[in-house]
C-alpha cells in the first residue's frame, strides 16, 4: 500500500519579512546585486515560493562606495527614452554615478529579479541610500526585539567541579596537604607464633580461640584476641 504525503504550502499569513542592512563599501557591484536579489526573492529561506512575496526588506547604505572591475565605468552604457522622436539619452556608468549613484545599484538588482508584477513588488522593498544614515531604525529595532522574544530560553550551564578547574600544570605544582593525624605504629611481634597470628583475619582468630576453649566477646578487637591467645600459650 502506497502512502502519499501532502506537501506543505506556505500561506500569506505565515510570511513574516525581516529588515536587513547591507553596507556596500568596497563590495563588487555584481556580487552585491546577486546577494540583494536573493534576499528580495526569499530564496535564502526554506519557505520560498515562486508565486508569493517571501523575501525580506533590504536597506543598502553607502551605495556610492561600491567597486567595479575592468573598464565598466566607461564601457557600461545606460539608456533612457523620453517617448518623443530623438529622445534617446545615453550615459556611461561614471556619469550616472556622478548624478544619481543609487540608480546604478537599483538597475543591477532589477535585472536579476523576475520580469512580472511580483518582481516590481520585490524591487519596492529595496531601499538604497548614498550615505551611512537611513530612516528605518524603528523597523530594524522591532525585528531584533521580536527575535529576542521568540528565542528559546538559555539553559543553565553546569557548575564546573573543582577537579575540572585544575589544569594539568597545576597538578604537578600543587602538593598534597599533610594530614594532622599521626600514623598508628604497629607493634612488632615478639615471636614467630605472634607473627603468624597477625596475618590471620578476625574470623579465623575467633575460630582458633574457640578451638582452644577460650571465650572471646563479640566486641573484642584483633589485638585483644591475639593477646588472649598468647596469654593462653604462656600459661
Amino acid at each position: 500500500m502506497t502512502t502519499h504525503i501532502k506537501p506543505y504550502n506556505i500561506k500569506k499569513t505565515d510570511i513574516k519579512p525581516k529588515w536587513r542592512v547591507i553596507d556596500a563599501t568596497d563590495q563588487t557591484l555584481g556580487r552585491l546585486s546577486s546577494e540583494i536579489a536573493t534576499l528580495l526573492q526569499g530564496k535564502h529561506k526554506p519557505s520560498y515560493a515562486p508565486n508569493l512575496l517571501t523575501g525580506d526588506f533590504v536597506v543598502v547604505v553607502n551605495a556610492d562606495k561600491f567597486k567595479v572591475t575592468g573598464n565598466k565605468l566607461v564601457a557600461k552604457k545606460y539608456y533612457r527614452h523620453s517617448g518623443y522622436i530623438g529622445g534617446l539619452t545615453e550615459q556611461t556608468m561614471e556619469e550616472v554615478l556622478a548624478r544619481f549613484p543609487e540608480r546604478v545599484l537599483t538597475q543591477a538588482v532589477k535585472g536579476m529579479l523576475p520580469k512580472n508584477k511580483l518582481g516590481k513588488k520585490m524591487l519596492l522593498r529595496l531601499k538604497v541610500y548614498v550615505g551611512d544614515q537611513h530612516p528605518h531604525e524603528a523597523q530594524i529595532k522591532g525585528d531584533l526585539e521580536e527575535a529576542l522574544e521568540n528565542a528559546p530560553p538559555a539553559e543553565a550551564k553546569p557548575v564546573p567541579s573543582v577537579k575540572a578547574s585544575i589544569k594539568p600544570d597545576d597538578k604537578k605544582t600543587t602538593k598534597p596537604a599533610k594530614s594532622t593525624q599521626k600514623p598508628t605504629t604497629k607493634k612488632k611481634p615478639d615471636s614467630a607464633d605472634e607473627m603468624n597470628l597477625t596475618d590471620l583475619t578476625i574470623p579465623k582468630l575467633r575460630d582458633l580461640a574457640k578451638s582452644k576453649g577460650l571465650t572471646i566477646s563479640s566486641k573484642s578487637r584483633k589485638a585483644e584476641i591475639i593477646e588472649i591467645i598468647n596469654a593462653d600459650k604462656r600459661n
